[in-house]
């Protein structure tokens, strides 16, 4: 007998007892379309922090400011000692490896230019910021050191404020107002869209930082020259964990920090969030894997017994196509595709449920969602894997059938 007459052979069977044939695959339906969603969302949140890394820059570590303990309690984060100039130049000068560094200091304001009023947020940066970042400029040019060190009024813009401000065309070369004081646009940046948090990333203004410090933020009297969070850019060569080592030896010995006492300050290794992301991404996929796995077999075993049950209703039948010339082998093939049939018409329609419950979760819940083509291939293939397996116990007894009892059952 041939695989397509097989086929066909089982789609009429099935088709006979249709109910019992959908409730049947009710397991795989389930396990099908519960791996889907779990593995699209899953997927696309794993999407969303792959593109936050990659916007933050690569090969880079953050050091900040810690807390500040204020009657046994911590008053947050960042509310210790701010850091310096000093502190980056340090870090320049004796961490080996380091491209670039930049420092932070934002606050939200209101940018004005004629009628055109948008609320934003403003950072003081330095000017290799967009090495950090790998950033470009799209439009214009980002501010350089002379500038920086002068503390010139420039300001360069996202696509987002640019848009708001001059909708009729480019920015550059306007002046706007920030806190009252005039700013001449001097660059817009290249578009980067929305950050893995939901931020928009082009809505932002970047000054010099030492602009910042006299215009834009209180000055710290203890800290004049505050850099806010400090954002190291590393040759993708060096070692980062060797680095955090040194930056972390050298920050303790700058501020004071006794042995013993924990860091009034932190270092945070973007490679350590993607580490985190991969072995969190890995426990998921053996928790998908197996609730896929048991919801597979509870639907295998219900498959198992509904062909034993169709083996002996059809006992007559199978004697039938045996003294007619059937061989055990076409028994064999006949039942085991049946139950292959059978499993990839429940993987089918559990692949279709998933697909619509993720599009759903993704329109009514807002979550970010990822179905990859290769999910719902295996899927379909574990469907039928699970039809040999299951069926093969059902497909034997029935060939091995002694053609006159069968031909004599009732």
């Amino acid at each position: 007998m041939r695989l397509l007459d097989s086929f066909l052979t089982a789609l009429r069977a099935l088709r006979t007892n249709l109910l019992r044939s959908i409730l049947t695959t009710l397991g795989i339906m389930i396990g099908v379309a519960s791996t889907i969603v779990m593995v699209a969302v899953g997927s696309g949140a794993r999407n969303e922090v792959e593109k936050t890394i990659a916007a933050l820059g690569t090969s880079q570590l953050q050091l900040r400011p810690g807390s500040i303990r204020i009657g046994g309690r911590f008053a947050g984060a960042e509310t210790n000692l701010p850091l310096s100039e000093a502190d980056l130049a340090v870090i320049r000068e004796k961490v080996p490896g380091v491209l670039a560094v930049t420092g932070n200091i934002s606050r939200a304001a209101p940018v004005v230019r004629g009628s055109q009023n948008w609320m934003t947020t403003v950072n003081g940066v330095h000017p290799d910021f967009t090495e950090v970042r790998d950033w470009e400029v799209s439009d214009g040019r980002f501010f350089n050191a002379v500038e920086n060190r002068a503390a010139a009024k420039v300001a360069v813009v996202g696509v987002t404020v640019a848009k708001q401000l001059t909708p009729e065309g480019s920015p550059v070369g306007e002046t706007v107002r920030i806190l009252n004081s005039p700013f001449r646009i001097i660059g817009v940046l290249q578009e980067k869209g929305q950050s893995g948090f939901g931020r928009d990333q082009d809505d932002a203004v970047y000054v010099p930082i030492a602009t910042a410090r006299s215009h834009l933020v209180t000055r710290n009297k203890l800290v004049p020259d505050q850099v806010g969070a400090a954002s190291i850019k590393f040759d993708p060569l060096a070692d980062l964990v060797e680095a955090k080592g040194e930056i972390e030896t050298l920050m303790r010995a700058r501020r004071h920090v006794q042995p013993g006492r924990d860091d009034n300050f932190f270092v945070r290794d973007l490679a350590e969030l993607v580490r985190t992301r991969t072995s969190t991404t890995q426990t998921l996929g053996l928790l998908l894997g197996a609730t896929a796995a048991i919801s597979l077999i509870v639907g295998g075993i219900g498959i198992m017994n509904i062909m034993l049950v169709s083996v002996t209703e059809r006992t007559r039948e199978i004697g039938l196509r045996m003294a007619v010339g059937g061989r055990r082998r076409d028994i064999l093939a006949q039942f085991l595709v049946e139950a292959v049939v059978l499993c990839l018409i429940g993987g089918v329609i559990g692949v279709a449920i998933g697909i619509l419950a993720t599009v759903g979760i993704a329109s009514m819940g807002g979550w970010p969602v990822l179905i990859a083509p290769e999910v719902v291939a295996l899927a379909l293939a574990a469907s039928a894997l699970t039809g040999i397996v299951f069926g093969f116990v059902p497909a034997r007894r029935a060939a091995h059938l002694n053609p006159i009892d069968a031909l004599r059952s009732e």
